[in-house]
Order: structure tokens, then sequence, then C-alpha cells
């Protein structure tokens, strides 16, 4: 009966209907180029109600009949003030003029949906792309990874790491999607930059709590790339030349602007600068990348939409002609949005996904060795939005995802001898339901709840091994075996996954914010490198491995303050607990293991702390401040003496700063600050010598028992635009940029990772052996970089 009038009072007052109601919806765009704007805010004054575009810029929003000024605002752009007789439904599709002057000039009169600290968000980031490219970074070069970085609980374990950790979470723990496909490895030339391409990516958005119940499948984050879908208002060429790689877009109308496309690429080059200087690369050596994104759009009519978009990408290491490795992505989604009628929205989604890498080494077909290994997934998403009145819009959908996993496709070959080492594909099924609601209870307080049901199975043809029972820590031998056929079920998991988020306005311009949020992840990335590599294996939950699961709790203060309210303050505290974490014994053979399960062990895994972020938004000087206090410990049977100990990631502390300010109309500097707390490592607490030979001994079995020094670096930018009227007085048509950037800017080398060696001279017996600690620093000087950028 309780459970039935918490239903009543949520949903009965939002489904209420009048004869005297009707709904305006419609599509909120881009003046210039007709790309929808994500996030534009409607807002009825005489009401103080309103709402925001979804994710392809519809809104719809039911009012009584009446007569209505309705404000339609985006940051960077100019408003529109709408008088609405709304005496029927009605579509208004608007298109939005951007401010003459550059984002840090303007100063933009936000309506209170639209400020950080009365919206019912929490634990996101969203960057804009024109804040991403002033951002200083490695060679000058623009890019999203890099940029996150700069965000509150957002790290990485140093320089040259692929991926990134969010909130003590792993690399493997974090969904990134391209438009809605998986994004297995997000990192070119071995971390030092990221697979999106700058040129089309339209928006970026980070989850790392309250994750809304249509996404689950990871329990650190969620990143949510979306892609550009092309100028359909006229031709557009953008692109750049830099240091190590140049890139180029080109964009425009389809169809007679009833559609528009956009394609972009970029290739690495730094090899072949270097091949006349590096002995290696004139034998065939390589070290490059290169990726191509595409995007295509039609409007069948005022009601169907659709999209088609992919992404490839490899990178390419290669030591000779014939020995290296590679690896890449590939993407392609296929979308229908669908209005069925003004208040219910649907996209249905087709989606691709495959990750592959490959290594081989030998110099000749008699002796060599060939390894290749991959994951792709084909999804199916349909989704809806249903917006019952201006204070309530109801979410559901499904979402099935079908999973191919070849952990090795692999021999050797000794003396014109071939040895095959493969190992048998895994098959899996993952499928979801989700429900969730949004919802103004009063002008002061909104919830956001919802419910995720996930399911997955593993799939036959396979082999399923049981473990004997050992001294924790040890490696664990196959006792039995047994085998399945094609399509019978091996393993079978499911999950309820709850979602809750709150909202209290204590003032006009203040608010605190509360969540909590349950995640299951089925996939794990199996790596006990100190940083994530392009080798790491992906395995799926079986009977020996069980689903990862998270519980996080979140609770915030927001504050906008400043004339302008050009001021955004926020505190975040955290706590996330983790079961079934999975780490490894020490000596732990993961690649090509037929019995890996034997090496894993698992336990559970806590992450706490206080963010703290301070922005100013507007105005010739932007930028911002961010602080986090924080820990993630893992406690694992047979690790540590069973005892609490720091996860390879954690950072205790962390300062990032970042500030832009336009010095003139043409220049303008940008620059930014980071200190962390060095990451753990383990390190010998004693030694034995055995034959003149010094081998290091952790006589505490203790993991991770020592921090690294603390990193620090300093980067710099310098932004020169070019002219924007000709000598004859003309207005250019089309514009340009140079960008001069400084990483590391006082040359701090900072470590990657410590190890210890054994003196090379001859020791005397009886004579002490002497050992010396060694430091790597990928990064050790300042670099310098310049770059050109055009669009016309």
């Amino acid at each position: 009966m309780s459970k039935l009038l918490v239903f009543l009072i949520l949903f009965v007052p939002s489904l209420a209907w009048s004869q005297q109601k009707h709904t305006v919806s419609g599509y909120i765009k881009d003046a210039s180029n007709g790309e929808a704007l994500i996030g534009a805010t409607i807002y009825i004054k005489s009401l103080e109600t309103g709402t925001t575009t979804n994710v392809y810029g519809f809104y719809s929003l039911t009012l009584q009949e009446d007569e209505y000024q309705m404000e339609v605002s985006y940051i960077g752009f100019s408003s529109q003030l709408i008088s609405l007789q709304l005496n029927e439904n009605k579509r208004f599709d608007i298109e939005l003029q951007a401010e003459g002057k550059q984002l840090q000039e303007v100063v933009v009169n936000a309506s209170k949906e639209q400020e950080g600290a009365m919206a019912l968000e929490m634990s996101t980031n969203k960057l804009d792309i024109n804040t991403i490219i002033r951002i200083p970074t490695f060679l000058g070069e623009a890019d999203v990874i890099k940029s996150l970085l700069q965000l509150p609980g957002v790290t990485t374990v140093g320089e040259g790491a692929s991926g990134f950790n969010v909130r003590g979470g792993s690399v493997g723990q974090n969904l990134i999607l391209l438009d809605e496909a998986t994004v297995y490895n997000s990192s070119h030339l071995l971390g030092f930059f990221s697979v999106f391409n700058p040129d089309a990516v339209k928006d970026i958005k980070l989850y790392k709590g309250a994750i809304p119940a249509q996404f689950g499948g990871r329990i650190s984050s969620l990143l949510d790339v979306r892609m550009k879908e092309g100028n359909n208002k006229d031709y557009e060429v953008n692109g750049g030349v830099g240091t190590i790689f140049s890139r180029g877009s080109v964009e425009g109308p389809l169809f007679k602007g009833d559609g528009s496309f956009i394609v972009a690429g970029r290739r690495s080059y730094a090899d072949v600068l270097a091949r006349p200087f590096l002995d290696v690369l004139q034998n065939g050596g390589a070290l490059n990348f290169y990726d191509l994104t595409g995007k295509a759009n039609y409007n069948i009519n005022k009601r169907n939409r659709i999209f088609i978009s992919g992404y490839t990408g490899r990178d390419k290491f290669f030591f000779d002609r014939s020995q290296g490795f590679s690896w890449g992505n590939n993407t392609g989604t296929v979308r229908w949005n669908k209005i069925f009628n003004d208040r219910l929205f649907a996209n249905f989604s087709g989606i691709f996904s495959r990750y592959d890498y490959s290594l081989q080494f030998g110099e000749n077909e008699r002796d060599n060795f060939r390894w290749k290994s991959s994951i792709r997934n084909f999804t199916f998403k349909p989704t809806f939005s249903y917006f019952v009145n201006a204070n309530n819009e109801i979410s559901f959908g499904a979402e099935a995802n079908y999973y191919s996993f070849e952990p090795a496709n692999a021999y050797g070959t000794s003396n014109g001898n071939r040895i095959d080492i493969s190992l048998p594909e895994k098959y899996n099924l993952e499928s979801a339901l989700y429900i969730g609601n949004s919802q103004r209870i009063t002008p002061g307080f909104s919830i956001e709840y919802g419910l995720r049901y996930s399911h997955f199975v593993g799939l036959g043809p396979g082999t399923q091994y049981t473990y004997n029972d050992t001294i924790p820590g040890r490696r664990k031998s196959p006792i039995s075996e047994q085998t399945f056929s094609k399509g019978e079920v091996t393993s079978n998991y499911q999950n309820f996954e709850p979602r809750f988020s709150m909202k209290v306005e204590l003032s006009s311009r203040s608010s605190v914010k509360a969540s909590y949020t349950r995640m299951a992840q089925y996939l794990h990335l199996i790596s006990n490198t100190t940083a994530s590599n392009p080798l790491d294996v992906w395995t799926p939950s079986s009977n020996n491995i069980k689903p990862e699961l998270s519980d996080q709790w979140v609770f915030g203060y927001f504050q906008n303050f400043g004339s302008e309210r050009n001021y955004e303050f926020s505190v975040e505290a955290y706590y996330r607990q983790n079961q079934n974490q999975i780490d490894y014994i020490d000596g732990a053979d993961l690649l090509i293991n037929q019995y890996l399960e034997g090496d894993l062990l698992t336990g559970q895994g806590r992450a706490y702390g206080l963010e703290f972020n301070l922005q100013k938004k507007v105005g010739r000087f932007t930028g911002w401040i961010a602080y986090t206090l924080a820990r993630s410990e893992l406690k694992v049977n047979g690790i540590n003496r069973n005892e609490w100990y720091a996860a390879r990631f954690d950072q205790t502390h962390n300062v990032k700063i970042s500030g832009f300010y336009e010095l003139t109309k043409r220049w303008s500097v940008s620059a930014n600050f980071t200190l962390v707390s060095g990451t753990p490592s383990t390190f010998p607490t004693s030694r034995y010598v055995v034959q003149n030979m010094l081998i290091p001994y952790n006589a505490a079995d203790s993991r991770n028992n020592v921090r690294l020094p603390a990193y620090h670096r300093l980067d710099a930018s310098f932004r020169l635009e070019g002219r924007t009227v000709k000598g004859n007085g003309k207005v250019r048509k089309n514009s340009d940029y140079w960008v001069f950037g400084v990483y590391n800017l006082y040359a701090r080398r900072n470590p990657f990772s410590i190890y210890f060696t054994q003196g090379k001279d001859r020791v005397a017996q009886g004579s002490p052996i002497n050992s010396e600690a060694r430091q790597l620093s990928v990064i050790g000087t300042i670099v310098p970089s310049v770059s050109y950028n055009f669009k016309f």
C-alpha cells in the first residue's frame, strides 16, 4: 500500500490532463550552420518555468491555454523573445544567431534554468569546443581527453598514459561513447593524443555521478561525445597544420538543405620528418596514426530524420618492416529520430563498434610470432522521451548488446614449425530496460529518479573451467571443465540499478544537491601495468568473474555570484563503494593465458573525496580553479596482508588552474598549472643475493607501499587571430589563427615510474653489492610548438 501511495503522489499529479492545455515543440538550431543546440533553454517568464533541448536539439513544453512571452537562449548566442498565443498545439523551429564577439568577451545574462547552481544535474562537466581549442596541450594540438584532465576529479597516472581516471576509478571503468558507439581505447600515440578530432566534435559531457538510467555498463564515469551534423547552409572547410600532425574537415548541405554532411581526417607525420635522421625509421619503421570521421543526416519530413556516422582510426608502431604492433577503433551508428506527437520523441539506434590490435616480430617466415586480438559489439537501442508537462519529463527505453571477444589469434613459428596458441572466442549478450522521470515538485525542489534493469549472459560455444581453492594470493589451477554448444548459456547475471538525484534551491543563486547511483559492469579491462596500454585485454564476466558493482552517494553545494552571475562555485563530497573489484596475484600471466581467471583476485573497493571548483565563465578573463582531496583504495584477500591499500591511480591532492585572457582583439593567452600527489608504487623492502645477483624482495607482502614524488607542470600558449579585413578594406570571407605554445614551461622531470637496478661494476667475493633507484620521466624538458589553423 505504501508503494502505491508513493506512485500516486509522484505520478498522478503530473499525468493529470486538461482540455485547456496545449504543447509548443520544435528544434533549436544555430542560424549560421543549422547545427542543433544541445541544452538550449526555453523559459516562460510569467510562470518561472521552462525546459531545455535534448541531445538532438528538440524541446516540448505543455502549458495552459494562454498568451506567453517565451525566451529562447543559449550561451554565446543572442536570446530571442517570442510572443506566443498558445490556443492549440504549435511547432516552433527556432534559429539563434551567434554573438558577434568571441565567447570570452561576451557577458550572457543567462536565465535561471541555465545556471549550474539552478540546474538539477550534478557531478557533470560540459566542455565547449571553443574552450577546448584554447587549453594549452602537448605540441599545441587541441585534445578532448587532455582537456578533461583539467577538471576536478579527473586524473591520469602520468604523461603518455592512455585514458583517464575519474573519482578513483580505473581506465576500464569509464564508458566512452562517440555518437553512442563504444570507444574501447581512446588514445593515439600511446596516450599523447585522443582519437577525437576536434573539427568533428560538437558537444562533450562527462558524468562523474548522478548518471541517468539510460546509461549503464561501467561503474566509474560516462563520457558522451557528440559529433557535428555538418553545415546545412553553406560549404565549409576547416583544418590545421601542426608540429606533429595535420587535420582537415569538409562540411556542407545535402538535398537542397534538407540534410548535411561532415568528413574530417587527421594524419601524423613525426616518423616522416624524422626518417632521414633515424636509422630505425629508414628500415621500414613507423610511428604514426591516422583517423577519419564522417557523419551525414537527412530530414525526411518534419517528424522524421535519419543520421549515419562513423569513425575509423589506426596507430602503427613498427621497429622495422616486419616487427612491431598496431591498434585501432572502428565505429558506426545509424539513427532514426521520430516525433510521434508533440509530446513523444523517440530515437532508434543501430550501432557497431570494434577495437583490435596486432603484435608481430621475427625477421623471416621460418622464425616469427603473430598475435591478433579484438572485441566487437552490435547494439540496438530504442529510447523515448515523453514530455508530460512543463514540470515533468519521462524517459524510457531498452538496449541490447551482442559481444564477440577474440582474446588471441596467435601462432609462433620456430625453424619452420608453426605452433598455434590461439584462444577460443567468447560470446555474450547484454540487455537492459530503463525508465526515468525528471520532475519539478515545487519551484525550488526538483528530483530525478529512475531504474535500470540489466541482464548479462555468456553464450556458447566455449569451455568453462572450475578452479581449486588455494591460499589467497596464489595462482589457482583448473580442476574440472564443462563444454557448451553454440547458443547455450554459460553464465547468467542480472542487476537492478536504481538512480536518484534531487535539488533544493536555497535562494535564487544557490542550491544543495544530492544523488545516489548504482551501476553494474560486466566487461573488465585486464591490465597490471603502470598505465593502460593498447595490448590490454577485455574479458567478460563468467562463472569465475562476477560483475563489478558500485554504489555512489554524492552531496554538493552550488552558488552563482557576481553582478552578472558570471562566477560559479561548487563543492561536492562523494563516496563510492565497489564490489568484485579485480586485482592480480604477484607475477600474474595476463596475455594469451587459457587459464587467465586463475590469476585474478576480487575484493572490495572504495573511493571518497571532496571536489572544489571556482569558475569565471564570461568576460575578457575566464578560467577556473579546481582542487580535489580524494582517496581510492582496495581490499583483496591475499594482497597486502588482507588490509586496505591504495589503488595504483590514487592521488590524494589534485590542483588544476586554467586561465584565458584576451590581451587585444587579435592576441590572447592561455595557461594551465597542475599539481598532483605522486601515485603509489610497490617497492621492495629487503633483498637477498644468489651467485652475486641481487634479487629484490617484498618481505612485508605489501602492495603500493610507496608514493612517487609529486607531479607538477606549467603550460602556456599564445593565440594570434588572423586579420578580418583585407588591405583594400574588404572583409575577409575566411578566417585563420596561429597558436604558439610551450608545454612543461620550467622543464620539470616528473617521474612516471621508479625502478631498481644492480650496479654494473664487478663485485669482489664478500663485498657488498650496490643497487640504485632510477627514475623514468616520459617528458623531462620544455616542448615548444606552433600550429596554423584555418576556416573558409
